[in-house]
């Protein structure tokens, strides 16, 4: 087998019974020391190398015994309230593995405790699945949770999702998905926002007001050499009070500048609605009301409301999403050979679950 960055691997494979199932094929599995990044490659996580080596344990087990294709069926369920993300992923890792699943629809919301997935087939088909597909479901669902608290803050207001720079390249595109399917307006990041079938979003960084020496002249390049339909929004915290500065910048561009992006850092007090409510008043007395004042830095949904009732008109937020605790999520047998059993503790049979939705 050749993966997808051109290494060699044992032929594990990508659909149907491909899964790695014996501690023989973990130790021949060999990883190539030219590698460039340690994230798993689509085929690794299809082929069961992310998932925890007692999986493959069991499966020796119940190979040996006869039973490791035993029909069964097994129920996820959530730690903690929450919105559902990450399907499209999980349904990838499941297909065409000869099981059925039914699942609660991405962006519905969930309950403590309550069953988002069901899975039913022989257990070999999708047992040393688990560690991944939980994965996937936690971390997805976290994030889209997190953006959706955002969005009840905002309102009918716009927020970006700002947050790839605080996270692992390999899953950051991951997480600004999961963050429109909670309700961002956007990502920043490339791949992210190709993946949500939407154009990326962001204009420049403080990177360009520093090499060039003035916002003003950076503005004014941006307005000339960037396509129409890109956004005038200019950051004006670098170099000069940001008042005076989206002023000098207002009187320059007069109806080309769509807005001005507050960034304030944390050492000079961040942005406050004391500043906001400022530079709205300022542009209203000189007829720049089509300014949009965008903000951002380190936005939490508390934050957006206090700014957006001072005024400002869109938001840019990062590490409160992509820092979101997962929400952690739970499998269990509940049928074996037709017959309920559950472990200790647990009700045997399946739960009541009536918004899942089958989709294998």
């Amino acid at each position: 087998m050749t993966t997808s960055d051109g290494r060699a691997g044992r032929e594990l494979g990508v659909g149907g019974a491909d899964l790695v199932r014996d501690l023989a094929q973990v130790r021949d599995y060999a990883v190539d020391p030219k590698r460039k990044f340690y994230s798993a490659t689509h085929e690794e996580i299809s082929a069961g190398l992310t998932t925890d080596i007692y999986f493959v344990r069991t499966m020796e087990i119940l190979e040996s015994l006869g039973r490791a294709g035993a029909p069964v069926v097994a129920e996820v369920f959530t730690s903690r309230d929450g919105m559902m993300a990450g399907n499209d992923e999980a349904l990838s890792l499941l297909r065409d593995r000869g099981v059925e699943v039914w699942v609660l629809p991405e962006g519905e919301r969930f309950d403590d405790h309550e069953v988002v997935m069901r899975l039913s087939g022989p257990y070999r088909n999708f047992g040393p699945c688990e560690t991944p597909l939980l994965g996937i479901l936690a971390s997805t669902s976290a994030w889209a949770t997190a953006a959706a608290e955002c969005r009840e803050a905002a309102g009918e207001k716009p927020f970006i999702c700002f947050g790839a720079r605080h996270l692992h390249p390999a899953v950051a595109p991951v997480m600004e998905k999961a963050a429109i399917v909670g309700g961002a307006d956007g990502a920043s990041c490339i791949l992210a926002a190709k993946l949500a079938k939407v154009q990326p979003s962001g204009t420049i960084p403080h990177a360009a007001m520093l090499i060039a020496g003035d916002t003003l002249l950076v503005a004014e390049t941006y307005d000339k050499i960037m396509p129409r339909d890109a956004p005038r929004t200019i950051l004006i915290d670098t170099f000069h009070d940001e008042a005076e500065e989206t002023l000098r910048l207002a009187r320059a561009l007069g109806k080309r500048l769509g807005g001005v992006r507050l960034d304030t850092p944390g050492e000079r007090g961040g942005v406050t609605p004391q500043l906001v409510r400022e530079i709205r008043a300022r542009l209203d007395q000189e007829s720049f009301q089509h300014v949009r004042i965008f903000v951002s830095g380190g936005l939490d949904p508390e934050r957006i409301r206090v700014l957006g009732l001072a005024g400002a008109d869109a938001f840019g937020v990062g590490s409160y999403i992509s820092r979101a605790r997962p929400i952690d999520m739970t499998m269990d047998l509940k049928v074996v050979d037709g017959q309920p059993i559950a472990k200790r503790g647990r009700i045997p049979g399946i739960t009541p679950a009536p918004r899942l939705i089958r989709v294998l």
